[in-house]
This record gives C-alpha cells, structure tokens and sequence, in this order.
C-alpha cells in the first residue's frame, strides 16, 4: 500500500490534480420517470452475471460464462463500473463493492509487468487482452492490448470517483485507481503509425503490429485517456490525426460517421456525456457524437426494417448488429441467395460495410437505450416475449441468437449454443464487453450516474480539454 501511495502522490503533483482527489460528496440523482419493471428486472440480471461469475479471490472477470475460458480486460472494466452501479441500485451493499473493487484493484496492481512472454500480466502499464482467470497472466500468446487497456481504465477512473468516502477502503481504491492509470506509457503505442496509437503488441511475435486506431469508432474513450494523463500523455495532434480518418455520411436515411457494428457508437458513451459537447469536427457538422449514436441506432432498425436480404424475424422490434458470437461457420442458400454463417465476428451495418449474417445481439439495442429509449426497450422485450428463456436467463440476454439458421447441417460444428429446429440458433453464452454496455448504459438512462461520476475525473476532463471539445457541461472548465 505504501508503495502504491507513493507513486501516486509523486506523479500526482499539479494543485488542480491534487485538489482533484480529494473525496467529492455525492449529489442525488433524479430518477428517469416511468421506469419499466422490465428494464429494471433487466439490469439486475445483467448485474449478477458480473458479481457471481467473477472469481472473488482476485476480482478477474471472465471474457465469457458459463464457459469461462479466461479473464477479459475489457470486461474487468466493465465489471468494476457495475459494482458501483449495483450499490447505488442496492442489489449488495457500498460495503460489497468497494472491498470487491479493491481487491480487483490492487491484484491488477500488483501483477507483474514485463516484456517477458509468459509469466506476466502486461508491460508498461498495459495489460494483455486475455488473462488467466486464476493467475491473472497473459493467456496464451494474445495481445498487448491499448483498447482493452483503455476499457480497462475507464471502469478503474470510475472506481475512483464513485467511492469517494473518506473511509480507509475507499481511499484505498482512490488511490490504487491513480497508481494504475498513471502508469500507462501511452505514447510508446504511437509508432510508425504516429500520432496515432497502435492497436496491439506480442514480445514474441514481432512486437508492435501494423494497425492503428483511425476512423470514427471505440477509440475514442482511448484516445481521450491517454491526451489526459498527466504522467505519460500524447499530444493532442493525436485527436487530429484521428478525425481526419473519419466517414461521414447518410444511411438510411441519417447522416451519421459511419461505423459497421453498434458498439463502436456505443463503448465511449458509457463513461463520457457527449451530449452538447462538441470537438472541430462536430461544430463543423452542427451536432455532438450522442446524436451521432443516436443516428446510427435509428439507421440500423430501419436497415432491419427494410431487410435486403431477407433474413427471418427483422424488423421493426428485432434488430440490433455489432461483434458477437454466431453460430458456425457454413454457407446456406436463404431466399436464393448463398450465405456465409460465422460464429464470432463484428456484424454491423454502414455506408463502409454490411456484415449480416441474420444473427441478432441483444447488447446493439441494450447499449443504445440512452440514445433512443423507446425503440431499445421495445426491441428488448419483444425478444423476450418471442423467444423466452432461449434468449433470457438468470442474467439477461444471451450474447446472440439467429432466427434464420435452423440448417441440420453436420459439417457445421457450433461452438456454443443450439438449434432449435422451430426458432433457430440460439447462443449459451454472455459475454462481459457486451454485458457492461447493457448494465451500464440501463444507469446512464435511469440517472446518469457514470456520465456525473466521469464528470468529476480531472483526467477526463483534461482528455477532452486537450481534444478541443467545449460547450455544455465542460463550460468553463478548459484552460
């Protein structure tokens, strides 16, 4: 502990900082009115897929359940901002969270960082993609991670404004918090791709790869953390470079940046309010990216209202596309056209690309509730009233389904999952980054809670400061 503290105090040295980590009083939240029971039902189901299928020894999230193959970063993430979300909503109590929070915490500090191949967790402050759900070692030969990190970190910058008591369990929290971001060595992903950040690096397999974050998508929330870090902080030339590589324009009928899968209109709403705030490029365009996301949620129901390919049960109230499982990978003929099933695979539909397979995920609607409430929740529940406890369970919505795919193919093998000869595939699994945007975006619509919490991190709000966005609640909070 002393050591953690003292790294973060040496680094933390700005007076705007250190009054920054001061405890802050929470403020009471109005409650969104007409809350229905099934979204509250809903969100606590998601809730409990995090709190019991996490391993309470060392707070490792896995990447999946009830498979539970490994430990996902991204969902650690996503994991840490549900506990605070289940204290305020008192499915277990603040004193639960906070011990659950510390113990994930000081395990990711305290695992070793190295650029060794095995044996360690991450390197430089970055944590590998996949991790050992026992040990918390990198699993296999998978990636060093800056989107995952970046995850990752969010759901640690919330930990740390959610508790804000002045007890010893929560400072400590506060405190472990810093210590992990502030250790990210952000600029040494900007390779030859320079400013922009590098996705992913292996000590064993040619170190840093060749792709890099541009053009409109998840990396955001990556970018604007590493512009805010006080210890190790890209140049804002960063922000730049990665708008100019964006996409705008209409599709069906909303003109919108383009990005295939919902969950890159999606990831970064969940810890920042983008509503009425605005960088160069969304002055220019005489909007903000939550009405960006907005758009692109309405222009992927009316894609599956239209339904080009005339995969079954579209429409109006099932829709939804971003990356999930799926059911095999086989070729079928489908109203006289030859489709190409798959099983995982970033599904999407956009003036860049169309990936549709007829395979919905519950967690493209559930993560735009804010952006458009009525809509979502309706797709939600008729989900559920059509398909029942093939696609609802203990913990909410399994991770897919494909109403289309009853094929009694044997050459096709499925990885999860069932066939049901009557209603189609139907997944087995849930998965973490697509059970967080469900939890955590139910919040943001109840009562903004992570949005107000995120407000508050000095950080964020220098990510944003230094990415030039201005307006709305950043009103006189920029340099």
């Amino acid at each position: 502990m002393n050591n953690c503290l003292a790294y973060r105090f040496l680094l933390i040295c700005a007076p705007v900082l250190l009054a920054a980590c001061a405890p802050q009083q929470g403020s009471d939240r109005p409650e969104s009115e007409g809350i229905d029971p099934f979204v509250d039902e809903l969100q606590e189901r998601t809730f409990r897929w995090f709190w019991e299928t996490a391993n309470p020894v060392n707070g490792l999230v896995p990447d999946r359940h009830p498979s539970r193959p490994f430990s996902s970063i991204a969902a650690i993430g996503f994991g840490l901002t549900a506990y605070g979300i289940g204290a305020e909503r008192q499915y277990i109590s603040r004193e639960q969270a906070s011990a659950r929070t510390l113990t994930t915490l000081r395990f990711l500090w305290e695992a070793p960082q190295g650029d060794s191949p095995a044996g360690v967790s991450g390197y430089r402050g970055f944590f590998y993609h996949f991790l050992d759900m026992e040990t918390g070692h990198r699993y296999r030969t998978v990636e060093l991670s800056t989107i995952d990190t970046a995850l990752l970190m969010a759901g640690v910058l919330f930990s740390r404004e959610y508790f804000d008591r002045d007890v010893a369990e929560e400072a400590a929290i506060r405190a472990y918090a810093d210590s992990l971001y502030l250790r990210v060595e952000w600029p040494w992903f900007q390779r030859e791709s320079a400013p922009l950040v590098t996705m992913a690096w292996r000590p064993d397999q040619g170190g840093f790869g060749q792709a890099a974050y541009q053009g409109y998508n998840e990396a955001m929330i990556l970018y604007l953390l590493a512009l805010g870090s006080p210890a190790h902080p890209i140049g804002p030339d960063a922000w730049d470079a990665f708008t100019s590589t964006y996409v705008w324009g209409d599709f069906y009928g909303e003109s919108h940046l383009q990005f295939s899968p919902l969950f890159g209109h999606q990831y970064s709403h969940v810890w920042v309010d983008f509503r009425e705030i605005q960088d160069a490029y969304m002055r220019e365009k005489e909007t903000d990216y939550f009405e960006n996301s907005r758009r692109a949620t309405r222009a992927q129901r009316a894609y599956a209202i239209d339904n080009p390919r005339g995969f079954r049960d579209y429409g109006d109230s099932i829709w939804g596309l971003t990356a999930s499982d799926g059911p095999a990978y086989s070729t079928h003929v489908v109203n006289g056209d030859s489709v190409r099933f798959r099983r995982y695979w970033a599904r999407g539909a956009s003036l860049r690309h169309i990936n549709d397979d007829g395979t919905i995920a519950p967690t493209a609607t559930g993560g735009s509730i804010p952006f458009e409430p009525e809509i979502t929740i309706e797709a939600l529940k008729a989900m559920r009233d059509r398909y029942g406890e093939r696609v609802y369970n203990q913990y909410g919505f399994v991770d897919a389904f494909n109403p289309t795919f009853t094929f009694d193919d044997p050459s096709a093998k499925i990885e999860y999952g069932h066939i049901d000869s009557e209603y189609g595939w139907f997944d087995g699994e849930q998965l973490g980054i697509d059970q967080g945007p469900i939890v955590a975006m139910i919040e943001n619509h109840r009562n903004a809670l992570i949005w107000d919490e995120m407000k508050q991190n000095p950080y964020v709000v220098q990510g944003l400061c230094r990415a030039g966005f201005s307006g709305g609640w950043l009103s006189g909070r920029c340099p």
